[in-house]
């Protein structure tokens, strides 16, 4: 149940902090939202431990392309 409890207040907070972060840079952005990821990770946890593997591979993942994407396409407008 702390598993759960936990998964959820880092759900929660890595989601507001990565919508309305304070500093504006990606990489600040990235690292909330592996807070949301490890929040998540937590409350599949708490059901069972392949679905939390699965669901920590799979969020990795389209999270991490969904931000590198943006920032290649930002550092494009930034050098023309």
């Amino acid at each position: 149940m702390i598993e759960f409890i936990l998964g959820c207040i880092l759900l929660i907070a890595g989601g507001l902090f990565t919508a309305f972060p304070r500093d504006r840079r990606y990489i600040t952005r990235l690292i909330n939202i592996e807070v949301a990821e490890f929040g998540l990770v937590l409350i599949m946890l708490s059901f069972s431990e392949v679905l939390a593997l699965v669901t920590f591979v799979a969020v990795n993942v389209v999270s991490t392309f969904i931000f590198v994407r943006l920032i290649e396409k930002k550092e494009g407008r930034d050098m023309q």
